[in-house]
């Protein structure tokens, strides 16, 4: 019953939200294979788009290319920030822009394995929503602590979290995972550590605040409810049949290891600013890409539910700019000159993107582009659209 009136809730939703779609893709690229077509092709115009693929070459990010550097510097604010997982030099920018399926531009080296930062988040969000197809979560408003009973939601404020708190990033969980408490990670312009330690903990679901340290109980809440890695998860259940290649991988930290069942399972990290997270090309990015702009389904067969597809791309109560941990090109996350609600995309540090353009039938993939530049970009491929 719990779990049919959330559906009838969640429709209601939809109804509230609902963009127009695009028509689905009729080619899916094969293990090993990417069909390419031109411009003329693809109806579009040839001299626009190749404006877009210029300016991601022309704005690379100006971070370092040695990640160990660029993480340093750019989360020095956190106390005792530290690299607890691996990392890996990052390449130049690269990216596609797809098209009806097809790809129609490319740049850089797109079958380097990179870091992808944050957009490790839409993949654990998929470990969420494979979970709850299968009926292992039977609802995202259960708490968790029905499901984890180990201590990590013990007390009257963390056992008030729930699926759908963790996935749009509003638990506001108070503890320490792997080492780093959820104070140290991401805190305020202002105060000092006693003011940050000793804070005051907002209602579930009142807050948005983009912290790691409770994305990694995300993970590790799954890793109990799958009883199996995640990385294994995601590969039987998607990329195994997206035809992903074989190059891509998902990292914990170096000691997230825990006993599941008697074996030593990693629990994995939903983001790299301590290190960790998914390597995968640029290639595998835009395969991922194009199964959500199919609503999970991939040359016929669903591999995870339209429903879960359209759950994602809901506006959170906390910030209308982001789901279950998919941003959305609305509210004030919204891009100056791409007015477009139906675009929904993955984001990570270092300029790491995977963007989901229904109504144009598109995905564009963009990494290590400037972050301020994403914006501009979307509007010269939004410029070369017939």
């Amino acid at each position: 019953m719990t779990k049919y009136l959330t559906t009838l809730l969640f429709i209601i939703t939809i109804s509230a939200f609902s963009f127009p779609l695009a028509a689905q893709t009729s080619y899916f690229p094969p293990l090993g294979e990417w069909e390419t077509r031109d411009a003329k092709q693809s109806k579009l115009k040839a001299n626009e788009l190749q404006a877009a693929v210029d300016f991601a070459m022309a704005n690379e990010y100006s971070g370092s290319k040695d990640l160990r550097i660029a993480i340093l510097e750019g989360f020095r604010r956190e106390p005792y920030h530290k690299i607890l997982g691996p990392t890996k030099k990052r390449g130049g920018p690269a990216g596609l822009i797809i098209k009806d399926g097809y790809i129609v531009a490319q740049w850089g080296d797109v079958g380097r394995v990179d870091m992808t930062f944050s957009v490790t988040k839409s993949y654990l969000s998929t470990m969420a929503g494979l979970a709850y197809d299968r009926g292992l979560i039977r609802s995202t408003q259960d708490k968790v602590v029905d499901y984890v009973w180990d201590g990590t939601f013990d007390g009257e404020h963390n056992a008030s979290i729930s699926w759908h708190h963790l996935l749009n990033q509003s638990s506001d969980w108070s503890g320490e995972l792997f080492g780093i408490k959820d104070w140290a990670d991401r805190p305020p312009r202002e105060g000092g550590v006693d003011d940050w330690k000793y804070r005051d903990l907002r209602t579930p679901g009142t807050v948005m605040e983009y912290n790691d340290v409770r994305v990694n109980v995300l993970a590790y809440s799954l890793l109990q409810v799958w009883r199996k890695p995640l990385p294994q998860v995601l590969k039987e259940n998607i990329m195994d049949h997206i035809g992903a290649s074989s190059t891509w991988r998902w990292y914990g930290y170096n000691d997230a290891w825990v006993n599941v069942d008697g074996i030593k399972m990693q629990s994995v990290t939903g983001g790299g600013h301590s290190g960790g997270g998914v390597f995968i090309s640029a290639l595998d990015h835009a395969r991922f890409g194009l199964l959500f702009l199919n609503e999970g389904n991939w040359n016929g067969k669903q591999l995870l539910s339209k429903e879960w597809v359209q759950m994602v791309q809901q506006p959170s109560e906390a910030n209308e700019s982001y789901g279950y941990m998919w941003w959305l090109n609305r509210g004030n996350r919204a891009w100056d000159g791409v007015d477009d609600q139906s675009i929904y995309y993955a984001a990570g540090f270092g300029g790491n993107y995977i963007v989901v353009d229904k109504a144009n039938n598109m995905v564009v993939v963009t990494r290590w582009l400037q972050p301020s530049k994403l914006a501009e970009m979307m509007k010269l491929v939004k410029a070369a659209i017939r």
